[in-house]
């Protein structure tokens, strides 16, 4: 048996993760790259999502393996006592409990945190679910694209006019991967202290919500229902897509100076005085005028070109890159933002760095774990 990995900022911190499909693999694969010894357990089956394709591999999908490296993997019956007899030998040695069973499962089976917390009370359990608990709709299933629908998140996407619209990726999902990682870090943080676990809930609902900046904080102050606005922002101008001689580019101009940068490089310097765009409340107002004004200028450039200008001098643009140039963009694989394990597998660097204790790649999805690794 393997030692425990040494580096990572969670090195020595072990992870027992029970959860399938997204929001709780995400982040007990985000806790595996920074160190931390998981060990997924999985029904006889394997998790839904190796069955959510194409593409496949061996049978597996992509979804699956995009999710679940730097794990080791056991099967368990948990429906059946041998199975959760296990799992409570397994959490003798854990740091980490990560679920997302439906709520109430773990409490049918006797394992709920009450009970655990008393046989392990250093136990940090993290829980990841739909709605929570309790409330209205308390216990309930959630998914990602309900929640989207929900929370208000498809009321904001889509083109103007246009029909609410889903985000193109599982941002709730992904979301509560992330919340439930930073509520696993406070509660490890606050057991130094205590030295007592505590139980972290990350819901897909509040995920959601949360996400709703500056939607929210707009209508807090005037109470005015927000309407779609296409991939133009609803506060800030011009921050949109712009046509150009050959593709899209994409700018993001937040302040006055940055604006009149803008029309010098564009041959339009004469806009940025003009009383209409002079300040960033005004361009917002009249972003329609802008806009069309901004572009019979940029018909005349190259949108690469035109690009790397306005970078230069910094001036936030960008170019609209499909996935292909997007993931093999010089600056991805300077970032260590594509990684692979072995010749079988690649996927998506972590996208935190630190500097002593950097993220590391140890694990293929797939790998067979039957125990935690012994500490050295």
């Amino acid at each position: 048996m393997t030692s425990v990995p040494t580096t990572g900022a969670l090195a020595g911190i072990r992870v027992l993760d029970i959860s399938r499909i997204l929001g709780g693999p995400y982040c007990g694969q985000i806790l595996g790259d920074h160190g931390a010894d998981v060990l997924k357990i999985e029904p006889p089956q394997g998790d839904d999502t190796r069955t959510w394709g194409p593409p496949f591999k061996d049978g597996v999908a992509s979804y699956y393996m995009g999710l679940n490296r730097n794990k080791r993997v056991q099967h368990l019956d948990l429906s059946q006592p041998a199975g959760r007899e296990r799992l409570l030998e397994l959490l003798e040695h854990a740091d980490v409990l990560v679920e997302n069973f439906k709520t109430g499962t773990m409490e049918r089976w006797g394992m709920g945190f009450d009970a655990l917390s008393q046989r392990f009370p250093r136990l940090v359990w993290c829980r990841v679910s739909g709605f929570g608990a309790d409330g209205p709709l308390g216990g309930l299933a959630g998914y990602d694209a309900a929640v989207q629908a929900m929370s208000g998140i498809m009321s904001v996407n889509g083109e103007a006019g246009g029909e609410p619209l889903r985000v193109g990726l599982p941002v709730v999902d992904m979301v509560t991967g992330l919340n439930a990682v930073i509520g696993i870090l406070l509660a490890l943080q606050e057991r130094h202290r205590s030295g007592k676990g505590q139980f972290v809930e990350a819901t897909l609902y509040d995920s959601g919500l949360s996400l709703l900046h500056p939607h929210a904080a707009n209508w807090f102050m005037d109470e005015r229902k927000p309407r779609r606005t296409g991939n133009a922002h609803p506060n800030i101008y011009p921050y949109d897509t712009f046509r150009t001689g050959t593709d899209p580019v994409f700018l993001a101009i937040g302040n006055d100076r940055q604006f009149a940068t803008l029309c010098d490089i564009v041959g339009r310097g004469e806009l940025a005085a003009d009383a209409r765009f002079a300040t960033p409340g005004a361009r917002s107002t009249h972003r329609v005028e802008l806009k069309e004004l901004l572009e019979q200028a940029l018909a005349g450039f190259q949108a690469a070109s035109l690009v790397d200008r306005l970078m230069a001098a910094n001036v936030p643009a960008a170019p609209v890159l499909d996935m292909d140039a997007a993931l093999n963009h010089p600056h991805t694989a300077h970032r260590e933002m594509v990684v692979g394990i072995g010749p079988d597998y690649r996927g998506l660097g972590a996208p935190v760095k630190l500097s002593r204790t950097p993220a590391s790649y140890r694990h293929a999805p797939l790998t067979p774990g039957t125990d935690f690794e012994n500490m050295e």
